[in-house]
């Protein structure tokens, strides 16, 4: 163990020397040579062990000679006459990144975190976007390769730097560079840079509450533009990915997605939907549609309750056709006479189209033999006789103008006679049947008959009685009861009296019951004999009819929506149920929406 310490004592203080030394030299180099002298960081670096001591030292050290400050100011320089190139630079941004990370300085810890750390991430992406240009403008393949691997690799430094001080996030995505480096049509950069935004979101979503909405909105304004603009399915799902992320965490992006971006809906569905990364896609229109993650809970809650519902339902039916077995017989037979009747109808509906066609084939043809022999006839009549000829013709055509009209408006009256006749007739039906009704139940109540109380008894009768009652009671002696017989009889009979009073008390209500529900259907009669038609109906009539008791009024509403759902639903679920009861139908296969 000594001699390892003291191996690494040794290997710090020729570390030390080194960086001292080198420190010297960029001192007095000139401009263009300290890229290449700071290139042996990269060497020193990686002497000592990862996350140790000595390798934290040394990056204090590093810090204290000023040589992070000069490899970040060295960033911005054009490498393009620099031995290495932008390879060169590549190295330097991999040291700045490599040095920062896990620095913590004991002198100047406010300059390194309010300059040192804003400077560098801002030469980063300097760095980044003078490579994305050279990209873009590079022709040769070799080259647009190196590039891109080179932008890849200053990317990667940067988020690097940013995962581990995440207060230069808020920094890096308020700065114009980063908006800079997104504002581009290229695809390959273009996805990178979509990349290295989600990973930074990634690493603190808390920093967007902290972020101006100016900047978010441009951010949105770029990924929502790439996804109208290209159909590349990775730029598609990373920037699907950050638009939910930002949408869950920062609430007033979401009401600005759902307020200032109307077409994203529709464009994410028809252009993004099928490409592989459709989780994140349901989620984010679930979110754009309901406005809130609390919205999007209750949609939730709302289609677990409608499953639960339709398994439900579904079990009902499946036990009730285990106990019909004839349910597929009648539904087949059904369906057959359905069809035969649909043919009839359709063979019907050909043969009246034929008959109008020859009707209308045996109209033309008369008509132009009519007007053939008109012609004949106009060539024989004189010349002289051709007004009174075409007078004589005027009146005729009146005449039958005028039978014509008479025919129909006659018709017409006959038709609103005749639906008059038809209500009176139906009026005329009720009334009957509820005297009906209202006969049987005077029939079927008991007859109740007047007391009469006993005739006057004379003497002689009196006399006769008690000659009566005393022989019975010599025959039929009464036992002598006991006190206590006495009193359990005396208590029998108070509770049969007690018993037959609270039936009798039942008895009454139900008759008053019976005789308001009487008077209540005669009332409604009334009111459905004097009721105008639907076109002559005001407020106050629908306010007449309509139930004040909410159960009734819910229940009406119920089964109106069931009953309008059924009839819309199609022909061969309601094959043999025309006259089918609203309470009766199923709703297995039913809109939710309208129901519940």
């Amino acid at each position: 163990m000594d001699s390892g310490a003291a191996a690494m004592n040794n290997l710090g203080e020729e570390v030390n020397c080194q960086i001292f030394n080198l420190a010297a030299e960029v001192a007095e180099s000139s401009n263009d040579k300290i890229p290449i002298l700071l290139l042996k960081l990269k060497e020193i670096l990686k002497k000592p062990p990862v996350e140790s001591k000595e390798l934290q030292k040394l990056k204090e050290d590093i810090y204290y000679y000023d040589l992070i400050q000069y490899c970040i100011l060295v960033l911005k320089q054009d490498y393009y006459n620099i031995p290495g190139s932008w390879s060169t630079a590549v190295d330097l941004a991999e040291i700045v990144s490599t040095v920062c990370v896990g620095l913590n300085p004991k002198e100047d810890v406010e300059e390194f975190y309010e300059k040192v750390l804003p400077s560098a991430s801002d030469n980063l992406m300097v760095l980044a976007r003078r490579l994305q240009t050279r990209f873009l403008q590079a022709v040769e393949d070799d080259i647009k390769q190196d590039f891109l691997r080179c932008f890849l690799n200053v990317t990667n430094s940067l988020c690097w730097l940013l995962s581990d001080h995440i207060q230069l996030i808020q920094h890096v995505l308020q700065s114009d560079r980063l908006l800079q480096l997104l504002l581009t049509d290229d695809v390959e950069t273009g996805a990178i840079m979509v990349s290295v935004l989600l990973g930074i979101l990634q690493v603190n979503r808390t920093v967007l509450f902290s972020v101006d909405e100016k900047n978010i909105c441009l951010i949105l304004d770029e990924l929502i533009y790439k996804l109208f603009a290209t159909s590349n399915p990775v730029i598609g799902s990373t920037s699907i990915k950050v638009m939910l992320l930002i949408a869950e965490t920062h609430p007033p992006t979401l009401k600005i997605l759902c307020n200032n971006y109307k077409g994203l809906r529709p464009l994410l569905r028809k252009q993004w939907t099928g490409r592989g990364f459709d989780k994140e896609l349901n989620q984010l229109l679930e979110l754009l549609y309901a406005g809130s993650t609390q919205g999007v809970s209750q949609q939730k809650f709302h289609r677990c309750a409608c499953l639960i519902q339709a398994s439900w339902r579904a079990y009902q039916t499946r036990k009730r056709l285990k106990c019909l077995p004839k349910a597929v017989t009648t539904l087949q037979r059904s369906f057959r006479a359905k069809r035969e009747q649909e043919m009839q109808q359709l063979e019907k509906k050909r043969e009246e189209e034929e008959l109008k066609r020859q009707l209308q084939l045996r109209r033309h043809r008369a008509l132009r033999e009519f007007r053939q022999r008109q012609l004949s006839l106009l060539e024989l009549v004189p010349a002289s006789e051709m007004d009174k000829y075409l007078q004589e013709e005027r009146e005729r055509s009146a005449l039958l103008i005028q039978k014509v009209w008479h025919g129909y408006r006659h018709r017409r009256d006959f038709n609103k006679q005749k639906q008059a006749l038809k209500e009176f007739r139906a009026a005329v039906v009720i009334q009957r049947a509820v005297l009906k009704f209202l006969r049987k139940r005077r029939n079927r109540s008991p007859c109740i008959m007047p007391w009469q109380g006993p005739s006057g008894l004379t003497d002689t009768r009196r006399l006769k009685l008690h000659a009566k009652v005393d022989a019975y009671i010599k025959l039929h002696p009464v036992p002598q009861a006991s006190e206590e017989r006495t009193k359990e009889r005396h208590s029998q009979a108070q509770e049969m009296l007690g018993q037959y009073l609270m039936k009798r008390n039942l008895e009454r209500k139900s008759e008053q019951r019976q005789e308001a529900l009487l008077a209540q259907i005669n009332t409604d009669i009334e009111l459905l004999m004097n009721a105008p038609g639907l076109k002559e109906a005001t407020e106050k009539d629908v306010e007449v009819f309509s139930s004040r008791s909410v159960p009734v009024a819910a229940r009406a509403r119920q089964s109106h929506n069931t009953m309008l759902q059924y009839t819309r639903g199609p022909w061969w679920k309601k094959l043999g149920d025309e006259f089918q009861d609203p309470e009766m139908i199923d709703t297995e296969d039913m809109d939710f929406d309208l129901m519940l």
